[in-house]
């Protein structure tokens, strides 16, 4: 099964987490000190907010997938329309263990296609009281090596 996920910044966690729970009718499946996030059937979502983004809103986008299978094939669908699609491999982010890869839209906003396998205690590898956001690469232009080995370093390792 295939998810939309959505990661917002935002500014005042509590208020948001409050005004989102009234919008989903549900409260959040992980809550963290900086961090909140529901995982939606209707509508089928995974929504996502937190304190760690350098801007608030959209922060990124992305299909979240159940077996490694469906991220194979969705990788091969992104590359095969000649998306420039850049391989994370596995890292630890937003409090979970994921397999991620990450292509640019027209406008250039981040989208990720992941696969979560376990969810972890720290943010991005590191104690979740001191690190920041570093879930969204710094660029998404790969270099013609990149291009060549579709492989990415973790931005969150």
């Amino acid at each position: 099964m295939k998810r939309l996920h959505l990661h917002i910044g935002v500014q005042n966690l509590d208020e948001s987490i409050q005004f989102y729970n009234a919008l989903f009718g549900a409260t959040p499946t992980k809550a963290k000190p900086d961090y909140a996030k529901w995982v939606l059937d209707d509508p089928c979502v995974n929504f996502a907010i937190s304190t760690r983004v350098t801007t608030h809103g959209v922060d990124h986008l992305g299909i979240q997938v159940d077996e490694e299978q469906e991220l194979a094939e969705l990788r091969e669908c992104l590359s095969q329309a000649g998306m420039a699609v850049r391989k994370e491999g596995e890292t630890v982010c937003c409090y979970a263990r994921s397999e991620k890869s990450w292509v640019q839209d027209p406008v250039g906003l981040p989208w990720e296609a992941y696969r979560t396998m376990e969810d972890v205690e720290v943010f991005s590898g590191h104690r979740a009281e001191s690190e920041s956001a570093c879930c969204t690469p710094m660029s998404l232009t790969p270099s013609d090596d990149e291009r060549s080995m579709s492989v990415m370093s973790g931005c969150c390792g």
